[in-house]
């Protein structure tokens, strides 16, 4: 079902080997601990700036020019400012990658330790009062996503995960299991996708995204139940980690739109691969993304062909 985007996409000819030379690994690196301290920080510091200033910002810029709408309060600054000192004293060496700092051409995932963050997730709903924003906080090590961290203020939801450890609700140890064992099989018309018409209103991305939906829900396409536009990408991931959503695609947006989102769902047995047909391993900057639920045990190959028929 997947209409070719090239948006994003990225290739090496390396062997496995080659690529996994020198790297880091999260041995010597206590992951449970980060995300402590970030669940710490989202819901202590972040979290009241964004529910106190939702509604108040109608003063904003549109970054990405008049024909788009890519909108930056001065809070979502502020925000990423807050973060950005928090997580430098207490993580000195490690990098880190901001919406709002990030510089085209130039900021670059490397393979270090590296927090990527999106201060508020969500502006649009930001500044009209609707409470699907979200901070969104993610770490990666060798550009893979091993903590993330979700938190929406408006409903009090923290969701956060690290690699190996499983995924915590509000805290709470979260049975993905359990839930994935009461919800029927995963099968495209039978699904329920988020899908978002993103900040490009024109263009060749634009007109692939609008016939992609348009194949996803004809009835002589993929025909699936339905779909949800959160306007969230980090709120969107969350759900299908949950089990509230099956299936999320889009193709343009970034690293920090969907680096927590990614570690969490991969927690729960769920899946990330490319927007485009073929792409099953793909890096967190790919720029254009399919996540997928997880499936309860023996029906993996039901998550497969639910990607290949996409």
């Amino acid at each position: 079902m997947k209409v070719s985007n090239n948006q994003g996409k990225q290739g090496s000819c390396r062997t496995k080997n080659q690529q996994n030379k020198g790297k880091m690994t999260t041995s010597n690196i206590d992951l449970r601990s980060i995300e402590k301290f970030l669940c710490k920080l989202a819901t202590e510091k972040v979290g009241t700036i964004i529910k106190t200033k939702s509604g108040t910002q109608q003063t904003y810029d549109l970054k990405t020019g008049s024909r788009k709408v890519d909108i930056v309060t001065e809070i979502d600054k502020q925000v990423e400012k807050l973060i950005w000192d928090s997580l430098k004293t207490e993580y000195p060496t490690f990098q880190f990658i901001g919406e709002e700092s990030y510089v085209k051409g130039i900021t670059k995932i490397t393979d270090d330790p590296t927090f990527i963050v999106d201060p508020i997730d969500g502006t649009t709903n930001f500044v009209h009062d609707f409470p699907f924003s979200c901070t969104s906080i993610g770490l990666t090590i060798n550009k893979e996503p091993v903590v993330g961290v979700i938190y929406n203020p408006h409903l009090d939801l923290l969701i956060s995960a690290s690699k190996g450890y499983g995924v915590r609700i509000n805290g709470e140890d979260f049975d993905h299991v359990e839930k994935l064992g009461s919800m029927g099989p995963l099968l495209l018309n039978k699904s329920v996708v988020a899908l978002q018409p993103g900040s490009a209103r024109e263009g060749k991305n634009f007109k692939i995204k609008m016939a992609t939906f348009e194949n996803l829900l004809s009835c002589d396409g993929g025909f699936v139940h339905g779909f949800r536009n959160i306007g969230s990408s980090a709120m969107s991931l969350a759900y299908i980690a949950m089990g509230y959503l099956d299936a999320y695609w889009d193709g343009g947006c970034y690293s920090w739109d969907v680096c927590a989102g990614w570690c969490i769902l991969n927690e729960t047995g769920g899946r990330v691969v490319g927007a485009n047909p073929l792409e099953w391993d793909i890096g967190v900057d790919n720029r254009t993304y399919l996540a997928v639920r997880g499936t309860k045990r023996g029906d993996e190959k039901d998550q497969e062909k639910y990607i290949q028929d996409f």
